[in-house]
């Protein structure tokens, strides 16, 4: 029987912007290699796997290069194609079982809340070959559990920014956030990239503001924040600082609905 499989823009509320990602709701679990074989031909930066369980769904991502072990924008995309398609009521939360433990998604009017582990960063020295790849004088360097975090000078100098990536792909880390304050109606701006991960440059990043939303909210003394990752394609967040966890909020657009010819599922 042909497996479903969607492509959802997340973080946006128009198609063609945000990022998408893939979400196939599985009937078993199915092998990690098979996983990854789809995620490549999706080609997308993260494609989700979820098989239904009696409390939630157990949920996988992964690039076309590895399985990550927390992913935003592809969580808030299963949320959306939980609710949507009628797996669940939209009163009900949408609970998801993770290599970064429980995650839950609540739907609210026209947005979806997640609710995710605060993964701050500590002060770091910089990498052997970080500031040569990215060009730049960076204001603060950090490192969370997943990334580096790079402040720079302003907001123009974030979206201007063009990294040697093949550079960037010798640092050791799942990827690189960039960021700086905002110099509009938004507390700050970001870019990821993670040409480690096999992903260029993602264009908006839910889990990367597991890091940002903590550092912004201790530097501008503010638990609530809006933010804009400035990506080609770009995506609005609105963040809550709550304690050890980070609330990430997101809109969803369903672009594209299809179907896998293959149920061989590798297990």
């Amino acid at each position: 029987m042909p497996l479903h499989i969607s492509q959802v823009d997340a973080f946006t509320n128009k198609p063609f912007a945000g990022n998408p990602a893939g979400v196939c709701i599985l009937p078993k679990a199915a092998g990690a290699g098979w996983m990854l074989n789809v995620a490549r031909e999706m080609n997308l930066a993260e494609t989700a796997f979820l098989v239904k369980q009696r409390d939630g769904y157990d949920l996988r991502w992964f690039t076309p290069a590895i399985e990550v072990d927390l992913c935003g924008h592809a969580t808030l995309a299963s949320a959306h194609v939980l609710w949507e398609d009628g797996h669940l009521p939209k009163t009900a939360q949408a609970r998801f079982h993770t290599k970064s433990g429980l995650l839950t998604a609540d739907h609210n009017g026209a947005w979806i809340e997640l609710d995710f582990p605060a993964t701050p960063a500590q002060p770091a020295a910089a990498p052997a070959g970080l500031i040569e790849s990215l060009g730049v004088s960076p204001a603060f360097v950090g490192k969370s559990p997943f990334d580096y975090l790079v402040e720079l000078e302003n907001e123009s100098t974030v979206r201007g920014l063009a990294p040697n990536l093949a550079a960037l792909a010798e640092v050791e880390a799942r990827g690189v956030i960039v960021t700086a304050r905002g110099a509009g109606k938004y507390d700050f701006v970001s870019r990821f990239f993670a040409p480690q991960s096999g992903v260029p440059e993602d264009p908006v990043t839910g889990s990367a503001h597991c890091a940002l939303a903590p550092y912004w909210s201790a530097k501008l003394g503010k638990k609530e924040l809006v933010a804009f990752q400035a990506s080609p394609r770009g995506g609005e967040l609105r963040l809550r600082v709550a304690g050890d966890r980070i609330k990430i909020g997101g809109q969803a657009v369903t672009v594209l609905r299809g179907e896998l010819t293959t149920d061989n599922l590798g297990a």
